[in-house]
C-alpha cells in the first residue's frame, strides 16, 4: 500500500499551532477551575489514594522540582517553545511529529504562560499545579502536577519514540537495518565488475566459488589413503610409461 505524501510546511505549521492552542487552552480552563473551586493546600479524594486534587502554586518545574530557579524554568521554556516554532516552519513534514510537537508545544505555553503571568510576576509566577498521585513516588513525595506537565512529559516519551523507530521529521521513515548497496562487500563489487576492499577473492577460492569434488575418479577403496611418497610417485610414473610403449607397440 502505498504511503501518503509528507505534509507541507503550512499544514504541518497549523497542525502544530491548532493543537498547541487546544492544549493551552485546556490547561488554562483546568487552573482556573482549580483556584475557583479547590482550597489550597488541601487534599480532595476524587479515586481514594490513587487520585487527589491538592492545589498548590509551585515555582519549580514539573512535580515541584527544581523550586528556587523559577526565572531558569521561563527561560527553558520559552527556548522549547521557540525551537518547535523554528521546526514547524522549516523542517516538519511529518504528520506523527506535527501531532507530538503540537502537543507538545501546548503544554510548553500552558506553564510558560503561568510562568510570566501569575503572581508573584513576570517571569517567576508560580504555576498552578492541582492534580496528585501519591503512588506515582511510591509514596516517598508527593506527584502533584497539571494538565500541561502531563503533555510536556508524554510527547517528550514520544519524541523519543519516533527517534528510535526512524520517523523523520520530513515525513520519510529510516531502517536502522537497512545498508547501502554501495558498501555492501561482494565478490563483483557494487557495480557488479570491481572487487571488493579486501582482494580479489577475500576468504579464499574456495569460499567464494564451488570446486569439483577432489576424490572424483578415485576409487572408493583408496580414500582417505595417505599420499604416495616420491620414489612412489616416480614407480608409478614408470609403470604407467612401460604400460604406454607397450600398447603403442602392440597398435603399430
Amino acid at each position: 500500500m502505498a504511503s501518503r505524501p509528507p505534509l507541507r510546511h503550512a499544514a504541518a505549521g497549523i497542525t502544530i499551532a491548532l493543537l498547541a492552542i487546544l492544549v493551552l487552552a485546556v490547561d488554562q480552563f483546568t487552573k482556573y477551575l482549580a483556584l475557583t473551586n479547590l482550597p489550597l493546600q488541601q487534599s480532595v479524594p476524587v479515586l481514594g489514594e490513587f487520585l487527589q486534587f491538592y492545589l498548590v502554586k509551585n515555582p519549580g518545574a514539573a512535580f515541584s522540582l527544581g523550586e528556587g530557579y523559577t526565572w531558569i524554568f521561563t527561560i527553558a521554556l520559552a527556548v522549547v517553545a521557540g525551537v518547535i516554532v523554528w521546526l514547524a516552519v522549516t523542517r516538519v513534514q511529518s504528520r506523527l511529529w506535527a501531532i507530538v510537537l503540537g502537543l507538545l508545544l501546548g503544554g510548553v505555553l500552558g506553564n510558560l504562560t503561568d510562568r510570566l503571568f501569575r503572581e508573584p510576576g513576570f517571569p517567576v509566577g508560580h504555576v498552578v499545579d492541582f492534580i496528585n498521585t501519591p503512588w506515582m513516588w511510591f509514596w516517598m513525595s508527593p506527584a502533584i502536577y497539571n494538565v500541561a506537565d502531563i503533555f510536556i512529559v508524554s510527547m517528550m516519551i514520544g519524541v523519543a519514540l519516533l527517534v528510535i523507530v526512524g520517523v523523520q521529521m520530513d515525513g520519510k521513515r529510516h531502517h536502522h537495518h537497512e545498508t547501502n548497496p554501495a558498501e555492501e562487500e561482494t565478490i563483483l563489487g557494487a557495480a557488479g565488475d570491481e572487487f571488493p576492499p579486501g582482494g580479489g577473492v577475500a576468504g579464499g577460492f574456495d569460499s567464494e566459488f564451488p570446486v569439483a569434488d577432489p576424490y572424483a575418479g578415485v576409487p572408493r577403496d583408496e580414500i582417505g589413503l595417505p599420499p604416495l611418497t616420491e620414489a612412489e610417485q616416480e614407480a608409478v610414473a614408470r609403470e604407467a610409461g612401460r604400460i604406454a610403449d607397450e600398447e603403442s607397440r602392440r597398435d603399430s
